[in-house]
């Protein structure tokens, strides 16, 4: 059914449905009986609860960020049996982002190029719908694990992109449980030389100093690219270890169009540049995971996103060494089911 729903859906272009989506699923959410119907049992399976960071996940398959930016569909989304979400990217300043149109499909790939730009709230508007959210919800609904996956703005210099930084984990620090540092999305300019040593000790190094301060520090995590060199992922396993970080998100969107095969290039060309994810990524998303986890001996926990659509992509992540799974393309292609899919395929 969702197959003949999303042929119809990919007529119109892909933000404007985005939206017209999750306002579709809110208002089905309140019809009585609905909600048990998209959240089957499998979500809630005792054999899929995880321990990790601290913190029980009531199944391993999460939602990457990007896809929530500003915390405005976390009933609808923990409706679908999400065992966690990760909103954001979150910015200290509200920004419109990059100009429209920004969101391509791939069908042909399974895959979507974005250079949406960090578009968002702003921090305090996010926090503060975080803050209503959790009180209104009750204490069952309170177990869904909120992570926040925090940026600088556009405008900032890469010099002081640490204050960027700081001021969303302090914002965010009592509305979420963990804490995404997302210096290597391809579409704010200068981003990713963010992702160099010792630009990365300097940003890293000063949330944990300030994380260390609280009596009840958040994980600390930072979102890796999947186009980092291998001295590259050395350093930033070795400086993950330095600083005691909880864990790596591996991986971000890539900017290399050699899979597309399928694709003419002057299409490709006049699409321009943004990161690209879903089943092209799928491959180098898991080698990427593989190489940390056997690099670190598995000291440090693996987030594995990128080219995620069925339990047997999950099970592949896992079987690499990651310790939880994060779904976005994937969900846009398979739809509302996907995570009781993969939680059925894996139990």
């Amino acid at each position: 059914m969702y197959t003949l729903l999303r042929r119809m859906l990919f007529w119109f272009p892909p933000e404007n449905v985005h939206y017209f989506s999750m306002n579709c699923l809110s208002l089905a959410g309140k019809i009585p009986g609905v909600r048990t119907l998209f959240r089957p049992s499998s979500t809630a399976a005792p054999r899929l609860k995880k321990q990790l960071f601290g913190l029980e996940f009531i199944n391993p398959v999460g939602l990457a960020a990007g896809f929530d930016k500003n915390a405005a569909y976390l009933t609808e989304l923990q409706m679908l049996g999400f065992g966690f979400i990760e909103i954001g990217t979150v910015t200290p300043k509200p920004q419109p982002g990059n100009d429209k149109p920004r969101l391509f499909r791939l069908p042909e790939h399974r895959a979507i190029i974005n250079r949406m730009g960090f578009n968002n709230d702003g921090v305090k508007v996010v926090a503060e719908r975080l803050r209503q959210w959790r009180n209104r919800r009750t204490e069952s609904q309170r177990r869904m694990i909120i992570g926040g996956n925090i940026g600088k703005n556009k405008a900032t210099p890469n010099e002081d992109a640490w204050k960027d930084y700081e001021a969303c984990f302090r914002e965010l620090f009592d509305c979420v449980d963990y804490f995404v540092v997302n210096v290597s999305s391809p579409n704010t300019p200068g981003l990713r030389a963010l992702q160099e040593r010792d630009s990365l000790n300097k940003i890293l190094g000063h949330l944990q100093t300030l994380n260390r301060q609280h009596p009840s520090p958040k994980p600390l995590l930072l979102k890796i690219a999947p186009d980092l060199s291998e001295p590259q992922l050395d350093d930033v396993i070795d400086l993950a270890l330095e600083i005691g970080l909880d864990g790596l998100v591996a991986a971000n969107t890539t900017i290399d169009r050699s899979a597309l095969t399928a694709i003419p290039a002057k299409k490709i060309a006049k699409i321009g540049a943004g990161g690209l994810s879903g089943a092209p990524l799928k491959d180098r998303s898991t080698a990427i995971v593989r190489y940390i986890c056997q690099k670190t001996g598995g000291r440090i926990p693996v987030i594995a996103s990128g080219g995620i659509f069925t339990a047997a992509d999950a099970r592949e992540k896992f079987e690499a060494g990651a310790a939880l799974v994060q779904v976005w393309t994937g969900f846009i292609y398979q739809g509302p089911s996907i995570v009781a899919d993969i939680c059925k395929g894996l139990l």
